[in-house]
């Protein structure tokens, strides 16, 4: 299985313009810039669309621990911050931090903290940072 999506970048770093694609169609010349990258200017960035797909990835691997051990999840809602910091000449991702929020009927705390940190640890977005994980997760 592959995944494919392009950006085109036009002019220089602080005064150009981009656009992100995805096959998918999802994104389709969605517009980002050093505003939206670097100051609070309204858009998307890279860092906004690696933390989507780690909450979403981190979501799935859970329900699908669960699943394994016969437990079906009512909801499971995950919030992943990244941080960008400046590291020597460029910057870097340094961490993503999930906040969790679960209702799982028929779990006990022990229980939902393990799949949590089994989750954590080998959902594929997990796998491929290159940055600390950290995880406040509750059940509801």
């Amino acid at each position: 299985m592959k995944r494919k999506a392009s950006a085109v970048w036009n002019g220089g770093l602080k005064d150009g313009k981009g656009v992100l694609s995805s096959a998918s169609g999802v994104l389709n010349n969605t517009a980002y810039s050093f505003a939206t990258r670097f100051e609070d200017k309204p858009g998307t960035n890279p860092e906004e669309l690696i933390a989507a797909a780690h909450a979403g990835c981190f979501s799935m691997a859970l329900s699908a621990i669960l699943g394994e051990s016969g437990i079906a999840p009512e909801s499971i809602k995950t919030t992943a911050t990244v941080a960008i910091e400046k590291q020597g000449d460029g910057f870097a991702i340094t961490e993503s931090r999930l906040e969790v929020r679960a209702k799982i009927p028929g779990i006990n705390e022990a229980k939902f903290m393990e799949a949590a940190n089994k989750a954590k640890e080998g959902c594929p977005v997990s796998k491929a940072l290159n940055a600390r994980i950290t995880m406040d997760a509750k059940l509801e």
